[in-house]
């Protein structure tokens, strides 16, 4: 693993064809959660069948957690409680129309990371993606941005601070979008992702989903669906 440092955001590069990101094949940039530690995500790299040299970039968040037992870090500040009290009365859509604070901040960091990561990477095709809170700023980023994707990840995440059909958000038609949920999932409501996915294929974008029974976690048969997705992303040559 190589520890890099690309627009101030700290990234760990895996993969490739030498294990520290050598070669030039395509990248996925996967960000990690709220709380979670910046390594979080990436042991997925040896999980995920994902093309030979294909190489992973795992970007760390700025803020660190204090209050977290295990050093946590986080790309804008949540109230995890409000979020929660938010779902269980039902209220969820309400609160996730309101643009978080810090949410554009975290925006700009990435894409200045993005920039770098294709510049000095060489990359030809880079899938954006992330988990919970890593998953909202990748669909933020790929939805109000015009990032050049070969692909979106949306694992356990939603869209926040917009209503997804607003007309402002970036035409993104035949992006491959994969997008995963748990149906039990306590932070992010199941059907909150129902209304993501929907609004997705609505806007022309093609949608491989996966649901599943967890909770908020990541499980393994998302994990064989994002390899078969990925190859199918990279290896198509009309991309």
């Amino acid at each position: 693993m190589k520890r890099l440092d690309f627009a101030g955001v700290g990234v760990r590069v895996v993969g490739g064809t030498d294990g520290v990101g050598g070669g030039d094949g395509p990248v996925v940039v996967l960000m990690h959660g709220f709380g979670a530690r910046g390594d979080d995500l990436v042991p997925l790299w040896r999980a995920v069948d994902a093309p030979r040299g294909t190489r992973w970039v795992f970007p760390e968040a700025p803020l660190v957690l204090q209050a977290v037992p295990v050093e946590g870090r986080a790309w804008w500040p949540i109230d995890i409680e409000e979020m929660m009290a938010a779902s269980d009365r039902g209220g969820f859509d309400a609160y996730a129309r309101r643009l978080p604070p810090g949410l554009d901040h975290a925006r700009e960091r990435i894409v200045a990371c993005l920039n770098e990561v294709r510049s000095k990477l060489g990359v030809a095709k880079l899938v954006l993606g992330g988990f919970s809170q890593g998953a909202i700023l990748a669909c933020d980023v790929a939805l109000r941005t015009d990032q050049a994707l070969a692909g979106l990840a949306v694992l356990s995440g939603t869209l926040v601070g917009v209503d997804s059909g607003s007309p402002s958000l970036v035409d993104r038609t035949s992006l491959p979008v994969f997008q995963s949920h748990g149906a039990s999932d306590e932070l992010l409501p199941f059907v909150q992702a129902e209304k993501l996915r929907d609004a997705l294929m609505t806007r022309g974008m093609n949608v491989s989903w996966a649901p599943f029974g967890g909770g908020h976690a990541i499980s393994d048969g998302v994990l064989r669906g994002l390899g078969q997705w990925l190859r199918g992303v990279f290896e198509d040559r009309s991309s």
